[in-house]
């Protein structure tokens, strides 16, 4: 029963998670297929130039609510071992934001429906890696680099809480999301790092658009 109950949260998370938010609100939009233009990216950056800024916001929170929704189901899907249901939940939305089963498995890096599970999981640790995240992205104006070093610290955060055993963050399996949602966000970002490191990374606010 509880094997069953697994399964079916994380094919319910991934489900939620494939939901291709920005993908429907630029065809809405502009009658484009989003992924043909720009970074090719469905999430907010992309949603951005594409659309605006408004538009961008939107896709953001909603993208974030898809990995806030699936680490909340777990709770009345899941009795048993809550954490990993939690956790399931989280990875399965995140994996189905960036391998979408709706539109061909073209998706998007799983920033946002990351930072809404942790937000779940353990706000402090998700609050800390968005600070970061903004740090960084107002220094450098690389959204991408942002991310990267977010995630990274989100990981890193959360590796005291369970040290030392602080409440209900103190779980061990919060550090494997992590250890799980890191490498999958920097292979989705593996093009995104190739050019900042040759120097060709579109930064926030520039007119260049990366093809």
């Amino acid at each position: 029963m509880i094997v069953l109950s697994f399964v079916g949260l994380i094919i319910l998370g991934y489900l939620i998670g494939s939901i291709p938010v920005g993908f429907i609100l630029v065809k809405l939009a502009r009658g484009i297929d989003i992924r043909e233009h720009g970074s090719g990216n469905i999430g907010m950056t992309n949603v951005m130039r594409l659309v605006g800024v408004k538009a961008g916001v939107f896709v953001f929170f909603a993208d974030m609510a898809k990995g806030a929704a699936a680490v909340a189901l777990a709770w009345p899907i899941v009795t048993a071992y809550p954490q990993w249901a939690e956790v399931a939940g989280g990875i399965a939305a995140i994996v189905g934001h960036s391998w979408p089963i709706y539109i061909g498995f073209r998706g998007g890096r799983g920033i946002a429906t990351g930072f809404g599970a942790v937000l779940v999981l353990c706000w402090p640790v998700g609050l800390i890696a968005f600070v970061v995240f903004l740090l960084v992205v107002g220094l450098s104006r690389y959204v991408s680099l942002g991310s990267i070093l977010g995630a990274l610290t989100m990981l890193l955060a959360m590796i005291p809480f369970v040290v030392l055993d602080v409440g209900s963050f103190g779980h061990f399996a919060y550090v494997v999301f992590g250890l799980v949602v890191v490498p999958i966000v920097i292979f989705r970002h593996r093009d995104n790092i190739r050019r900042l490191l040759s120097g060709t990374e579109s930064k926030i606010g520039s007119s260049r658009t990366v093809q």
